[in-house]
């Protein structure tokens, strides 16, 4: 059974930085991704990574986010830095099983910057 569990989420002030986790159990994954979701909003990508260490970002979030991966944690990480109000939103972590057309959600964590 695939679990993905993102922690990490809180209230910080415009300026300062966060890191989320989201730890994945249950299969192995091709591909780590963060999005989020602001009120009123679709769901967009933040940021990715594969298995083989590739990354890609949203145009929003270069040079302030960075995504990593710990394979013997099984964990990735979005170090969010120079956090801006409108990064605040409800960041959901999803991984891609490998060799399989499936892919899982964790339940989300929430980021508020205050201005």
């Amino acid at each position: 059974q695939v679990q993905v569990v993102e922690s990490g989420g809180g209230l910080v002030q415009a300026g300062r930085s966060l890191r989320l986790s989201c730890a994945a159990s249950g299969s192995i994954f091709s591909i780590w991704g963060w999005y989020r979701q602001a009120p009123g909003k679709q769901r967009e990508l933040v940021a990715t990574i594969s298995s083989l260490g590739t990354t890609n970002y949203a145009d929003f979030v270069k040079a302030r986010f960075t995504i990593s991966r710990d394979s013997a944690k099984n964990t990735v990480y979005l170090q969010m830095n120079s956090l801006k109000p409108e990064d605040t939103a409800v960041y959901y972590c999803k991984v891609v099983q490998h060799g399989w057309p499936y892919d899982y959600w964790g339940q989300g964590t929430q980021v508020t910057v205050s201005s």
